[in-house]
């Protein structure tokens, strides 16, 4: 792929690049000829042509200002970073944590990412939320509540940067097979749970939300901003 298709295609920066989904989108974006950034805490080691590491923690207020301030030309934002921490989160120090991550970290990267975005043509965010921004998620309270504040920081931004030609929209991932859900796919009573509910009758793969990330962020998705796609075999449809 030549700089020359990547800059036709444009430039996407992608949080949490070094997990299954945000390695999936970075690589994906490359295939359909964007340039992208694999931003992680600590720069993605091995990544496919088209594809630059970026090591930034999206926790760190003044790092990501600072990038922020030394971009160049971006063309649309994808918040993947997050974690999740099972049976932990009703400590508030975990909590704090974990909304910190998921959903401060969204807002942080958005508002550093917005002077560039506002340049585009055709700026974009795409924050990655979960079915738990519609169901609660009864060991995660943290997670849940981060995801349903992922949902809400879409449709506040959708509405408050419209002016700024920036759309602003959501993918809800259903049951993924990454390394966050290695837990439940291991125990056979949960994954058979998971896989009766859904209607297409298989776990999700990371590659699954590279085509609706690409649309969010296409021409084609020109008068879109403020949705909230599921992505999820059909999971919330039952």
């Amino acid at each position: 792929m030549t700089d020359a298709q990547n800059d036709s295609a444009g430039v996407v920066a992608v949080t949490g690049a070094a997990g299954g989904i945000g390695g999936a989108l970075a690589a994906g974006f490359a295939a359909a000829g964007w340039r992208a950034l694999a931003i992680d805490r600590t720069a993605p080691a091995a990544v496919p042509p088209g594809v630059t590491p970026v090591a930034l923690d999206v926790t760190d207020t003044a790092a990501v200002a600072a990038w922020g301030d030394g971009l160049g030309r971006l063309d649309a934002l994808v918040n993947a970073a997050g974690v999740i921490r099972r049976n932990d989160e009703f400590d508030p120090a975990v909590f704090a944590q974990v909304v910190d991550i998921n959903l401060n970290g969204a807002m942080r990267m958005c508002m550093a990412a917005r002077p560039a975005l506002a340049a585009s043509r055709r700026g974009a965010v795409i924050n990655i939320a979960s079915m738990l921004s519609y169901f609660g998620g009864p060991l995660v309270p943290a997670y849940t509540a981060s995801k349903s504040g992922i949902a809400g920081l879409t449709r506040a931004l959708a509405v408050a940067w419209a002016a700024d030609g920036i759309r602003v929209n959501a993918v809800a991932p259903g049951w993924i097979a990454t390394a966050m859900t290695a837990p439940l796919r291991a125990d056979d009573a949960r994954s058979r749970g998971i896989l009766d509910r859904t209607p297409m009758r298989r776990w999700g793969r990371p590659e699954d939300l590279v085509g609706p990330c690409l649309f969010l962020a296409s021409d084609a998705a020109a008068f879109v901003t403020g949705t909230l796609l599921p992505v999820d075999g059909g999971y919330a449809a039952m």
